[in-house]
């Protein structure tokens, strides 16, 4: 029986640590967090919508609480999905010690967040009644379970036990994929990248030098390209949550690898989505064997996310359209076949109407010569991290594309075609932090547990093992809010908000996972010598890239707002 129901096999110590009716009690607060998001979004519509139509000036005016909504919802959609995390897992007899704590700490600690304060970054905090709730909504919120979660979760003994159980070889808690498939996918890419990815990473990146081709190849034969391509254009038709398990494992290798598949996916959805059945034919076969290597071209000095603003034009002349702008931050550009490039075609809409989509083929660089393409030129942009791939700034001028290449033969539909697949490339990059997360854990703990200092390991040290355990517990939840994210996507169902929040929080974690420990590495993380150096790089872009925590935490407020779910 699970912890739910039976323990009278816990010893006395135990018994202390972990709260009885651990399920129902965390139901209960699940309930009780649901209350107040819909208390925060009252309070912030009255804000945002006093007429009971959503103002753009007024949400911009109030930005912190909108966003802050966005907040104290991922966080009541995480506890949700970290319950049913634990329940499916007890149903089945594997709701262990270390789950059961995994579970008991993350309610804890968000629940005295959702009370106290949610961090929006380092330097903001949002606070109830910085969202308009009400003094007597709060006290509300405050009920006995609350109470006694925060109280048994946010205790210092909790966390040590979690940290010696994963100091002792004990894992990091059941996964619950409830697959077999998906565990066989998954430790068939967690080989993968422990031995032919995670002990050359760090040469690659001190070196700043392309992941090798050999690499990609072998990527290619695994079917890491055509994951989620149908069968029937050459793919191996498996869904989203499997694209999650794959990458996780990559980036848990290294970002780089992990992110390899990004762009393929980005490419065989646009077409899948939105292509001829000409186009599918002939380009998703291709780029599920690793064939053509795609790169995505969507970004435009001064633009940013502000893609209704793009200015690269292309101009239809007779079955040719001639490409004339500029475009950058476009990873592993030189290398690719394939670009899928956003274009302005009608040079009267000033906005998001008048953009196409292209699907622009090229050779592909070579060292001596990265763009060898009539028309087009580029130059790399030096990188802090996230280096496997290289980023680059294009120049287009008389660069031409076939009329045929048009993605879906009709002009004006890009901005929408590209919107289709984000939520896609938004889970996709929550599983890319997730992997970089637990990556990082998995060297802080190495290190604490190796590392000795005034006679005994640092791991024995109260705040180091603290550091290290919740950033075991923060990784699953993550990983647990994701998951749902990927079977949101694999039902068929709009998932925006829920992409957005998979994507927000993992990318936070990643960056405190990576952050915490390098400081549990001291000095000698500042060492370019030490893996950690790398990591805390490599993490810090996943705040920033497929859309910055701001702009997900605008669409998620936006989506709140306006009553999707």
């Amino acid at each position: 029986m699970g912890w739910g129901s039976c323990r009278q096999n816990t010893d006395q110590s135990l018994m202390t640590l972990l709260l009885p009716d651990l399920l129902a009690l965390t139901a209960a607060a699940t309930a009780t967090a649901d209350r107040l998001v819909a208390s925060s979004r009252q309070a912030v519509l009255s804000l945002v919508a006093p007429g009971g139509k959503l103002d753009a000036d007024l949400l911009e005016q109030h930005q912190y609480a909108a966003h802050g909504l966005a907040w104290v919802s991922t966080y009541a959609r995480a506890l949700s999905e970290m319950r049913a995390w634990a329940g499916r897992l007890d149903e089945t007899g594997r709701l262990g010690e270390l789950e059961a704590l995994i579970l008991q700490v993350a309610f804890g600690e968000y629940l005295a967040q959702l009370e106290g304060g949610v961090p929006l970054s380092q330097v903001e905090i949002i606070r109830p009644a910085d969202l308009g709730i009400a003094a007597e909504d709060v006290a509300t919120f405050k009920t006995e379970p609350v109470r006694t979660l925060i109280a048994a979760g946010t205790a210092a003994p909790a966390r040590l036990r979690i940290a010696e159980l994963i100091r002792d070889g004990g894992g990091f808690g059941n996964e619950a994929l409830d697959d077999e498939t998906l565990e066989m996918v998954r430790d068939q890419f967690r080989r993968f990248g422990a031995e032919a990815v995670e002990p050359h990473a760090h040469d690659w990146h001190l070196k700043d030098e392309l992941i090798p081709i050999e690499i990609v190849e072998q990527m290619a034969e695994l079917g890491v390209f055509g994951l989620t391509i149908p069968e029937e254009y050459g793919g191996l038709g498996m869904g989203k949550l499997a694209m999650c398990v794959v990458t996780e494992e990559l980036s848990r290798a290294y970002i780089g690898v992990g992110s390899l598949g990004t762009r393929s996916e980005i490419a065989a959805e646009l077409i899948r989505l939105g292509g001829t059945e000409a186009q599918k034919q002939h380009y998703l076969p291709k780029i599920a064997s690793g064939e053509i290597l795609p790169t995505a071209v969507f970004t435009e000095p001064n633009v940013g996310s502000d893609l209704g603003s793009l200015k690269t034009r292309a101009v239809l002349d007779g079955d040719t359209y001639v490409v004339t702008g500029n475009k950058t931050w476009i990873t592993h550009a030189s290398r690719s076949d394939l670009m899928t490039l956003l274009a302005r075609t009608d040079a009267k809409q000033g906005d998001y109407k008048g953009l196409s989509m292209f699907l622009a083929e090229k050779p592909r660089g070579t060292e001596a010569e990265p763009f060898p393409a009539p028309g087009m030129t580029g130059g790399e942009i030096k990188v802090l991290g996230y280096r496997g791939m290289k980023e680059y700034e294009l120049g287009f001028d008389g660069f031409t594309v076939p009329a045929a290449n048009l993605l879906g033969g009709v002009e004006g539909q890009g901005f929408k075609q590209l919107m289709a697949t984000f939520e896609s490339a938004r889970v996709q990059t929550a599983a890319r932090a997730v992997g970089v997360a637990q990556n990082a854990l998995e060297i802080g703990l190495g290190y604490a547990r190796d590392r000795v200092q005034f006679g005994k390991a640092l791991v024995n040290f109260p705040r180091v093992a603290g550091k290290l355990a919740w950033m075991a517990v923060e990784t699953m939840v993550a990983r647990q809010l994701t998951y749902f994210a990927a079977r949101e996507k694999d039902s068929d169902r709009r998932c925006d908000i829920e992409a957005g929040m998979a994507k927000l929080l993992a990318a936070r974690v990643a960056w405190a996972n990576a952050d915490n420990a390098l400081q549990i590495h001291g000095g000698n993380g500042y060492a370019l010598e030490y893996k950690i150096s790398r990591v805390l790089c490599d993490a810090r872009i996943l705040n920033i890239f497929e859309g910055a925590a701001e702009i997900q935490a605008q669409v998620i407020a936006r989506g709140l707002l306006a009553g999707r779910n």
